[in-house]
């Protein structure tokens, strides 16, 4: 018997954050993996609308200001690993569920996906894509504000600092965390299929005129020289 969908559930989070005028997001922790955040970024949408990546309930204060910003419209599942509160998002708010078409059939397991990404609306402040060579198909989304450019993941780039303990060591020792941004081996022996589309598509992306950051779903955002860390993963692999 297929389980039940989880309901609206607020884990701690940080307040919403303003990275540009037009893009937000909010931290909160992963369940069932204690010390491990995850993060929800926001965009809004030239028409007013608001693009949710990587769904992350909030409480009721988090809410009102997301909803402050615009009208809450779209949600993109950028894998299937990235769909537990899917769908709870989904009924809260009443928005439009997108993933990649690579993985589009194993996240609609868990939440009514209303298209791919090639069948959201085209507007100028986002664009998105997929990462090359991943079998998921795992998305990514390109947000300009003005001249600056911000590159949203999911884990094609973590940033996952060394923790404490037992379960500091164990992530450790599997390549989950460091001192620099990364794509862990665990995740490219899972996904990762055809790694010279990868380190073609990370070398492209580096070049990105106006790149400030990448908004990373775990770990601190990138801020100090992106482009750099985008060719020493693409380096790595």
């Amino acid at each position: 018997m297929p389980k039940p969908p989880r309901p609206w559930t607020v884990l701690p989070h940080r307040p919403l954050e303003r990275l540009e005028d037009n893009l937000y997001a909010i931290e909160g922790y992963v369940p069932g993996v204690p010390g491990l955040t995850r993060r929800m970024a926001i965009v809004r949408r030239t028409d007013g609308s608001l693009l949710f990546y990587n769904a992350v309930p909030v409480d009721e204060e988090a809410l009102a200001a997301i909803r402050a910003l615009g009208t809450p419209a779209m949600l993109v599942v950028p894998q299937h690993l990235h769909m537990i509160d899917a769908n709870a998002f989904r009924e809260r708010l009443g928005v439009r569920v997108y993933a990649p078409r690579a993985t589009r059939d194993l996240v609609a397991r868990r939440v009514a996906v209303d298209g791919a990404l090639e069948d959201i609306p085209p507007d100028p402040a986002v664009s998105m894509a997929t990462v090359a060579g991943f079998r998921t198909g795992e998305a990514m989304a390109i947000v300009r504000s003005g001249e600056r450019v911000s590159l949203v993941v999911a884990d094609v780039v973590l940033n996952v600092p060394n923790g404490p303990g037992l379960r500091g060591l164990v992530f450790r020792v599997l390549g989950l965390t460091g001192d620099r941004p990364k794509l862990p081996a665990p995740i490219r022996l899972r996904v990762l299929r055809d790694r010279g589309a990868l380190c073609s598509q990370l070398e492209g992306l580096s070049r990105l005129p106006g790149l400030a950051r990448i908004v990373t779903s775990h770990g601190p955002i990138v801020a100090d020289d992106p482009a750099k860390a985008l060719r020493e993963i693409a380096a790595s692999l």
